[in-house]
Formats: structure tokens, C-alpha cells, sequence
């Protein structure tokens, strides 16, 4: 499929785009250029729920900035691909090292953020954005608990309320897609369902390579199927019922950034009965956004990047808990 170039207008194509508009926001600190960049009823998914208005955008980017003004993110990985002949859907991995000042002291902090983002005519339609709050809080030496207690999940509207897409490969969340790499995409897909969702964590050879990597929340990484298995057995354990649904799937192929990825933007349901690791049990359903990038070598996956907000999960059980909310309405953005 022919990408017109008025959806990225006036760069090179959609990576540049990406790169250059969150770099002229987020480091050269032109807030402003969201009014021009966003659609007025722009609509974003965070993992406290769902805001619509570009104004949100602008005041939470202002709060953001004024937090860590010295923050410079770096585009790890930009997955596009085309919706039609004028728009594209990223998936832009975000690496951050800032230096916050804590009890007097620099402390660095390292976390990830992944934004997809649907671009129509070169401005910004939705977005579905997830960032590792936990690697944040725990390296400035915050309670997670304490910090979640601080926030108020508001839940989601629009199309993340609805069910989830019935073919994703076809028609995801951010419309219908091209056929392409559908080898990869149906081997991730897989992965979701066989290994994640029914927990046929046996198998895991059959999607992914031994010497695999798992960049995850927390700052974490694991290697190896064993550590894979841990890692995923550590998320469901809380919510032993959950299963995993597709919203969005996209595929890019570059030598910049290693070759074959495939962008999934993931759905998980449960119920919080198990594990009590966030404090006493709720038998509330809870529901977490997360997107994983996955790269392919000869057929199988070799590294996937995983990112989901643990805070705002954190956030969502203590109100199944009946615990007191704060009285701020939070930057969703």
C-alpha cells in the first residue's frame, strides 16, 4: 500500500515524523505544536482510563515536562504501518534516563514508554499510551503502594470499552490494516493466546528462541524461556482467571532497528482473586492495557519489550477495594 506523504507532511515518512514531533514537544519544549500536531477531540487510553480533548494533551504535557524538565526521552523503536492511503499507526518505544533530585541527592532513572498512535492526514486521531510507572517509583526510592494511592483510576470510554476486535489481523482498533508479514503476526498472536492466556507455558519454544530477551516493567530484564515463564506466572498470579485479547496488531521491517518487529497492543481481563501482591483480595475485574514489541529472527521471536502502567493498576484494585481515592482528577496524559 502507496502511503501519501500529506500523512507525514513535511518529513521524510512516518518514523521521522514520530521521532521529530515528540522530540520538538518533549525536548525542545514546544507544548504549543500539540494544538497543530492533535485533533481538537483527539481521544487517548492511558492506564487510568480515557481522556478526550486536546487540551488535556497540553496540560498534562505541561505537568510532565515541568516534573523533569531536563527529561530527554529516545525513540528505541518505531513500528508503523499504513491505515489507508493517508494515515499510519505507530508504536514508538521510548527510552528514558533522567536525573531527578531525591532527599538532596541526582538519582537516575531509567523507564520506558510505549505511545500508538493514529495519525490521519499528518494529526494525531487516538492513542493508546502505557509507560513503566513502576521502574519510575522504585527508583526514586517511592512506595508503589503509596504512590498508586495518589491517583484515581477514571475508566475507559470509546472504543477501548467495546469488545474487543473479532480479527484483529484484519480490522484492529485503529482500523483495517494490510496484509503484511501475517506469518509473524499469526505466530504473536499465538504466543497471546496458547501461552499467555491458557497457560501452556510448555510450548514456549514453539514461538520463541532459548536465547530470548523480555524487557519488562520495573526496569526488568529476564532472559531465557524459564525467566519468560517466571515473569509471565508473576502477572497472572493475582488475577488467575485472565485471559488476553488483541485490540491492535502492526508490523515493520528496518535494519535500523534490527529488522522484524511486530507491534501488539493487548488487552488483559481478570479478576483480582489470587496472589494477594496488591494488598488484600478484591474479586473486582480488573482491566490492563499493555503493548509488547516483538522481534523476529528466522521465524521466532528473539526479544519482545513489554510496558504496561503498574501504578495505574495498583490504582484500579484500591477502588474495586472501596479504598479512599484522591480527589484529583489525574494526568491521564
Amino acid at each position: 500500500m502507496t502511503l501519501d506523504p500529506i500523512a507525514y507532511h513535511p518529513y521524510a515518512d512516518p518514523d521521522d515524523f514520530i521521532r521529530e514531533v515528540t522530540d520538538r514537544i518533549w525536548v525542545q519544549r514546544d507544548i504549543d505544536h500539540i494544538v497543530e500536531n492533535y485533533e481538537e477531540g483527539s481521544i487517548v487510553h492511558g492506564g487510568l482510563g480515557t481522556t478526550t480533548g486536546r487540551q488535556g494533551v497540553i496540560e498534562g504535557t505541561t505537568m510532565r515536562i515541568a516534573s523533569v524538565p531536563q527529561h530527554v526521552g529516545q525513540a528505541e523503536d518505531v513500528v508503523w504501518e499504513a491505515r489507508g492511503e493517508d494515515a499510519f499507526l505507530s508504536s514508538h518505544l521510548v527510552f528514558s534516563s533522567d536525573e531527578h533530585i531525591v532527599g538532596g541527592e541526582p538519582r537516575r532513572v531509567r523507564s520506558r514508554t510505549i505511545a500508538n498512535c493514529l495519525y490521519r492526514r499528518g494529526r494525531m486521531v487516538e492513542e493508546w499510551v502505557v509507560r513503566d510507572t513502576l521502574a519510575q517509583a522504585q527508583q526514586m526510592g517511592v512506595d508503589p503502594d503509596e504512590a498508586a494511592a495518589q491517583l484515581r483510576f477514571v475508566g475507559y470510554q470509546s472504543s477501548w470499552s467495546g469488545p474487543p476486535p473479532a480479527d484483529p489481523l484484519s480490522v484492529g482498533d485503529s482500523g483495517p490494516r494490510p496484509d503484511d508479514h501475517r506469518a509473524e503476526c499469526e505466530l504473536a498472536l499465538a504466543l497471546l493466546d496458547d501461552v499467555w492466556s491458557h497457560r501452556r507455558l510448555n510450548t514456549l519454544s514453539t514461538y520463541m528462541h532459548r536465547d530470548l530477551f523480555l524487557h519488562t516493567v520495573g526496569d526488568q530484564t529476564v532472559i531465557r524461556p524459564d525467566g519468560y515463564q517466571r515473569d509471565l506466572l508473576q502477572l497472572v498470579a493475582p488475577f488467575p482467571d485472565a485471559t488476553f485479547t488483541v485490540r491492535d496488531i502492526q508490523t515493520h521491517d528496518h535494519v535500523r532497528y534490527a529488522g522484524l518487529r511486530v507491534a501488539v497492543l493487548w488487552q488483559m481481563h481478570g479478576t483480582y482473586t489470587g496472589v494477594p501482591a496488591y494488598g488484600p483480595q478484591t474479586g473486582a475485574p480488573v482491566d490492563l492495557m499493555g503493548v509488547s514489541q516483538f522481534l523476529f529472527h528466522e521465524g521466532r521471536i528473539v526479544r519482545e519489550v513489554r510496558v504496561y502502567d503498574d501504578l495505574a493498576l495498583r490504582a484500579q484494585i484500591a477502588a474495586g477495594r472501596g479504598d479512599e481515592p484522591s480527589p484529583y482528577i489525574p494526568n491521564i496524559y
